[in-house]
Order: C-alpha cells, then structure tokens, then sequence
C-alpha cells in the first residue's frame, strides 16, 4: 500500500467528512489543501441523473468560462489558404491543411483543440480512430466545425471548453487553476453548472444534479451541496 505523504495527510484532514460545502466554502478550502508545486489544474465533476445510453438523455455542451482555464490551448485550424490569415492572426498556433492531416495519421496530436470549416469534414472522417479517442474531433456542436474560423479559435483561446457526460453519466471539466483566486474558481464552476442546468434534457426524471466534487491535481475532492448552487 502507498504511503500517504504528511502533506496529504494534513489535506485530508481539512476536509470534513460528509460535509457538503457550499461552492464559496469549497473554492476557499480548495487552495488551502492544494500543495503541489506546480499550478495545479481546478477540476469540477458532476454527476446526472441522466441515461448516456439513451440518445434523449445525452448533456453536451460548451461553455466560455468567465477567467478562462489558466491553460494556453493549443489550436490546430485546418483551414484552406482563404482561411489561413484569419486563423493566424486568431492566435492559432498551427494552421494548415493536407500537411497536418499527415501528420495526424502518422499519430500526430499535440494540440488541445481541432478548429475546421464544413468542407473539411469529409477529409478528417478517416482520422476518427486518432482523434476521437482524444477527444479532438472538430464537432459543429461545439463550433469547431464553422466558417467564422476565427472566432473559434478566439473562443477556444479566451477559455471556452467543451464537456460530454461520459458513459457513468459524470461530467468531468477543467476550471481554472490552483492559483486562480477563489473567487475566481467559484465563478467559473457557478458557469459550468448554470450551462449544465440550460441543458437539462427533458426526458431526465428525478433528481438531475446528483453529486459535485470540486477537486485539484492530486489534492483530495470537496463535496459540493448540489441543491445551492
């Protein structure tokens, strides 16, 4: 069994037990028990009480998250040579075409974010095995798929973020990071879960926020009363 390190310990503790915090209380004591050296990444995770399987049930969504993620994404535009300058002067840090889709099938995918024009489509439908797995399948639900390329790529760059619930029918974003103020994380989760509540399918019964956790790079999750926020 790992040991668990002092620093863990004293996290631990300052998480009480079966307590649901509010998301003020949660934001706050997240930077106390955050002790990474690094600048942790702020995750929120919500469970539905929604049926994935069911085509009628699936949440899915983007939002522009108020204070960004604190992550420089990465923007591949696969674009045609009209395109490009407006991709470029967006902030895209690649922006091409047939050489990065060979670069793709020789398992190329350093980038956060895939942004291309409807045209494009039909040529990125045989890279589906590389870039859905990774979740960087261009999707007109989530304006990556747009002729106005370059507000995608601004979007994406000033921190708008795409979540699926994934098969458990838990929702998994990126918020912020560690040394974003608390504030600021308790805005930008109060964002995602507005948007999450927007997108409440009709076919859902019962309760439909189940559980929040609000949690950080190794650091341990805090419950979030889900019927306060």
């Amino acid at each position: 069994m790992a040991r668990i390190t002092k620093k863990r310990k004293e996290a631990l503790a300052k998480v009480e037990k079966n307590k649901l915090y509010s998301l003020e209380e949660a934001s706050s004591l997240l930077k106390e028990i955050t002790y990474t050296k690094f600048d942790a990444s702020v995750d929120l995770a919500v469970r539905l009480g929604v049926d994935p399987r069911k085509a009628n049930q699936m949440v899915r969504g983007v939002v522009s998250l108020p204070h960004g993620t604190g992550k420089d994404m990465k923007v591949l535009a696969l674009v045609t040579p009209d395109k490009e300058d407006e991709a470029k002067e967006a902030g895209a840090d690649y922006v091409g075409l047939d050489e990065y889709l060979d670069k793709i099938k020789g398992g190329w995918t350093d980038v956060d974010v895939i942004v291309t024009m409807p045209a494009i489509m039909g040529k990125l439908g045989p890279l589906g095995r590389v870039l859905g797995p990774r979740g960087l399948m261009p999707n007109p639900k989530t304006g990556t798929v747009t002729m106005d390329i370059g507000k995608a790529v601004s979007e994406v760059k000033a921190g708008k973020i795409d979540f699926k619930v994934d098969k458990t029918g838990i929702v998994h974003a990126p918020i912020g990071k560690a040394s974003f103020t608390a504030d600021k994380i308790k805005e930008n989760a109060m964002e995602l879960l507005t948007t999450l509540n927007k997108l409440k399918p009709t076919a859902a019964k019962g309760v439909y926020m189940k559980s929040i956790y609000l949690s950080s790079t190794m650091s341990p999750s805090i419950a979030v009363d889900p019927k306060i926020n």
